[in-house]
């Protein structure tokens, strides 16, 4: 009864602040999981027509409504209309990836004199957090209308020993869709003992529209002049190498599909895109990662961070896995439909000292804002 009276009082004041002209946040039911825990969808909506749907599952991002040069709205987010599908098949589609986003080098770091393991779920690396990582838990969630901002904040608590990670870890994340078509992500962590902490939103973008074919005449900008190359495992080798002269220079607008196939020995390891690129902006400085331009709809998304890296991930292994994804509009994701821009530290940084550190410390705050800023031309 109560959480039915919640969903009712909380469509009527979003019915109410949509007539005051005001963004507004409406709660749902999204179904459960298949341990029986219920999950919601939080849809934000400004006061442009542009909304975002959240779900408590994985803290989400299902779907994101973005308009074209012609003002109409389409899904840019790839995903699944049901729960069961986000189980059984997501390749962390629009989730919150922790403790640690990316790879961790043979499941194993040392911190304080202590070796931990981790589980090895990507090969011998550990990946986003292990086998049940953020991504696979149900948050709790609050509508949140800020200003001229519509939101939703989650919150998780990690147990210490979760995942082999040690120390309590609490988590929130607030989602703010701004009036200036900004879908802002707000993180912030404390723990009561030392551990590594690499938060992280893993959407699926195709401006064109969700389900719509490939993503390799997008136009990509990616403000770095260096990135992080990989071995075999996908890990950085330490080396912060040029981009200059490779296919990994996108410091000016390029086709995503322009040399992504090129003789290259890390398209070769990465199947095409997947890499971290170490930004140009002072570290911890809110600045422009990446901007991308869709020709077709005239979309723009633009990432602005406080992080010093960004993944580029071109959608290199769906379909190739050999699991069958049918989104949200009936289509099978294929082989890059789909590319991630995934603010974040360096991968794999508890065991290489010469990287910005993650370790987070007990009595220290971890916060840190991403912004994806949405317009058309």
């Amino acid at each position: 009864m109560k959480k039915g009276l919640l969903l009712f009082v909380s469509l009527l004041l979003a019915t109410m602040a949509s007539l005051n002209g005001k963004p507004t946040v409406t709660v749902s039911s999204f179904g459960a999981t298949a341990d029986g825990d219920p999950v919601h969808l939080y849809t934000l909506k400004n006061r442009n027509g542009m909304s975002a749907d959240i779900m408590t599952y994985g803290g989400t991002v299902v779907r994101l409504m973005a308009p074209d040069r012609d003002g109409q709205l389409g899904d840019i987010t790839l995903g699944f209309d049901n729960v069961a599908d986000y189980e059984a098949k997501s390749p962390y589609f629009g989730c919150l990836v922790g403790r640690y986003g990316n790879r961790i080098a043979g499941g194993k770091f040392s911190l304080n004199g202590k070796t931990y393991t981790l589980a090895t779920n990507n090969g011998t690396a550990h990946l986003h957090g292990g086998d049940v990582g953020f991504d696979k838990k149900v948050w709790k969630a609050k509508p949140v209308v800020k200003g001229m901002s519509a939101g939703v904040t989650l919150w998780y608590t990690s147990a210490d020993g979760e995942e082999g990670y040690p120390g309590n870890l609490k988590v929130k994340v607030t989602y703010l869709l701004t009036d200036n078509n900004e879908l802002e992500i707000r993180y912030h962590a404390t723990t009561d003992q030392a551990t590594p902490v690499n938060l992280t939103n893993h959407m699926y973008f195709n401006l064109r529209g969700e389900g719509v074919g490939d993503i390799n005449s997008h136009v990509l900008m990616i403000d770095a002049d260096r990135f992080t190359p990989v071995d075999a495992a996908l890990i950085p080798t330490g080396e912060l190498a040029p981009v200059a002269g490779t296919p990994f220079d996108f410091t000016t607008p390029t086709a995503i599909g322009l040399r992504v196939d090129d003789d290259h020995d890390q398209l070769a390891l990465g199947g095409g895109y997947d890499h971290n690129f170490v930004l140009n902006k002072p570290y911890g400085m809110m600045g422009l990662a990446a901007e991308v331009y869709e020709p077709v709809t005239g979309r723009v998304m633009q990432v602005y961070t406080e992080e010093p890296g960004i993944q580029f991930y071109g959608g290199n292994f769906l379909e190739t896995d050999g699991v069958v994804r049918v989104g949200k509009s009936g289509v099978p994701y294929n082989f890059r439909n789909g590319f991630c821009l995934e603010t974040q530290h360096f991968p794999d940084s508890p065991n290489q000292p010469d990287f910005p550190s993650t370790i987070l410390e007990p009595g220290g705050t971890y916060e840190t804002t991403t912004v994806y800023r949405f317009s058309a031309r």
